[in-house]
């Protein structure tokens, strides 16, 4: 759902409102003479971009890494009003060794920087009508609370992991770094693929092994992380199941904005050169290949490769020139299917909740119908689910003593649903308030403080994102692997992509494993140079 401010009245008080940027024009200007020279030319500071200026820098090439926001981190930023402090995007860390491989590059360790803690419960569920389920750090612990929820499913659950892990060891272990720029490779893994039911969706799969309703909801979740349907998601994205079981949940104190401040510091020590509030207009293209870019305030950009961490349909739409957009992928522009949009709610409290756990689901009545409702009808539901981060549950430093922080994330229809957000961002913003007060805290209503939100319109805005959707593409099997944006241009050779919307997809693991991907391609690139 679930990752990762205002609008109406309260955009003055957004924090990224004074960077929005009018839509750029096509591209239409031969680039002037600059002194702005470097290798690898990175666009966007989010995680898949951070990575691949570090892996860039690694191997020796000078790197420039541009943001257009005032902070680097993507939609990795932090909020602070009123003494609270919120981390803006991703909160769990499901894969810490992709961290620890970027300092491990430059002979450091991840852990004299950075303390990822490990949270228990991973998840609690609320149900709607008061059941609850905690996915807990153990498989004894997890079965345990199955066991109390409905005992059948205790070894439907074994199952499940069991399938899950068969799934993790050819989708993440073989296949997550493999760049698949050529069908020929997409089909040499066709066999195993089919061989784990891939052509089944992640709830079909879930399904199959588990029969309690709730049960069933809990477990089929993970797609949302990721910005898909349960319902339509391949099943290939159940390997989450293993890989959380392999590495566990953790939370980075300090939160993720301390995780991407000491990112920065590492940059810094190596030689990254890192340029911030600058907007990318368009990408400069000449006898086929990139140049570099231009700046919205003129500034020019030149490399001998550039890497986008920017929104894929975004750069093909916006920074390249038309001809180059209309060949930009397998399948066109017109079938692509776009992840949910956001509707990310902070605030602060002015008492305590010590019973809610850092990481709450909280399932409203319906689950299917809500999902069509938001990814295929597009339109906004009167219910809803929620993801509730409290991280003062872990680390106090988030709020005023006596105090807890939270942020509440409300998957909603994308901008294609038409919605007026200056208009229904306060009344949804209140029936969530109201729903957790008559639920798993009370009094809320009158000890709510700070709050402000973000809506698909400042997805758009603020990160350029394609429709407002939250997580770039929907990762459908008709757009994984082959099928996704690839990791470098079919058409311009030294264009990659180390981003959400290209292989092997959306959150924090898959936008490490991109940049491992471009890198693969660089070097594989190196070796032929060499006739190695």
């Amino acid at each position: 759902m679930w990752r990762l401010v205002l609008s109406g009245a309260m955009l003055a008080n957004n924090p990224l409102s004074k960077t929005q940027h009018s839509r750029p024009q096509r591209p239409t200007t031969n680039p002037p003479e600059t002194d702005n020279v470097s290798d690898v030319l990175v666009i966007g500071a989010g995680f898949g971009g951070i990575a691949a200026a570090l892996r860039m820098r690694a191997r020796g090439f000078s790197v420039t890494l541009v943001e257009r926001l005032p902070e680097i981190g993507g939609r990795a930023q932090v909020f602070n009003k009123g003494g609270f402090k919120h981390d803006a995007g991703p909160t769990v860390i499901t894969a810490p060794f992709l961290f620890d491989e970027l300092y491990e590059l430059f002979g450091e360790k991840r852990s004299n920087f950075l303390e990822f803690k490990p949270l228990d419960p991973w998840y609690r569920f609320y149900f709607h009508g008061g059941e609850t389920f905690d996915y807990r750090a153990t498989v004894e612990d997890t079965l345990e609370e199955i066991r109390r929820v409905h005992p059948p499913d205790v070894a439907g659950y074994e199952n499940l992991l069991s399938v899950s892990k068969a799934i993790f060891e050819v989708g993440f272990e073989k296949l997550a770094a493999q760049p698949f720029t050529r069908f020929l490779t997409m089909l040499a893994q066709v066999p195993s693929l089919l061989k784990l039911g891939s052509y089944r969706t992640v709830a079909g799969m879930v399904r199959h092994h588990i029969k309690h309703p709730s049960l069933r909801k809990a477990f089929s979740i993970h797609p949302l992380l990721v910005g898909g349907n349960p319902f339509s998601t391949t099943s290939i994205y159940t390997l989450i199941h293993y890989l959380e079981r392999r590495w566990g949940v953790h939370f980075c104190m300090g939160g993720t904005g301390r995780l991407v401040s000491e990112l920065s510091r590492l940059m810094e020590r190596t030689g990254v050169s890192i340029v911030k509030n600058t907007d990318i207009a368009e990408i400069l293209i000449k006898n086929g290949r990139a140049t570099g870019a231009r700046c919205q305030n003129g500034t020019i950009f030149m490399a001998d490769r550039v890497i986008c961490n920017a929104d894929p349909p975004t750069v093909y739409s916006e920074m390249l020139p038309e001809t180059v957009s209309r060949r930009k992928r397998p399948l066109p522009e017109t079938l692509n299917k776009y992840s949910m949009g956001l509707f990310v709610l902070f605030f602060g409290t002015r008492k305590t909740y010590p019973d809610l756990a850092h990481h709450t689901i909280w399932m409203g009545p319906r689950f299917k119908e809500l999902l069509r409702d938001i990814f295929d009808r597009k339109i906004l539901s009167d219910d809803f689910s929620l993801y509730i981060h409290r991280p003062t549950a872990t680390d106090p430093s988030f709020a005023p003593d006596g105090c807890d922080s939270f942020y509440v994330l409300c998957p909603v229809p994308n901008l294609l649903g038409e919605i007026d957000w200056k208009k229904k961002g306060p009344g949804l913003r209140s029936r969530i308030i109201e729903a957790l007060d008559s639920t798993i805290m009370p009094d809320l209503k009158s000890t709510v403080t700070d709050d402000f939100w973000m809506t698909p319109e400042d997805f758009k805005s603020n990160y350029r994102s394609m429709h407002g959707a939250g997580f770039s593409i929907a990762p459908i099997f008709s757009q994984s692997a082959w099928f996704r944006y690839h990791n470098r241009d079919p058409h311009i050779p030294n264009l990659y992509f180390s981003t959400a919307g290209a292989h092997p997809g959306a959150g924090i693991p898959g936008v490490l494993c991109s940049a491992k991907v471009v890198e693969n391609l660089i070097t594989e690139e190196e070796m032929m140079l060499r006739g190695i």
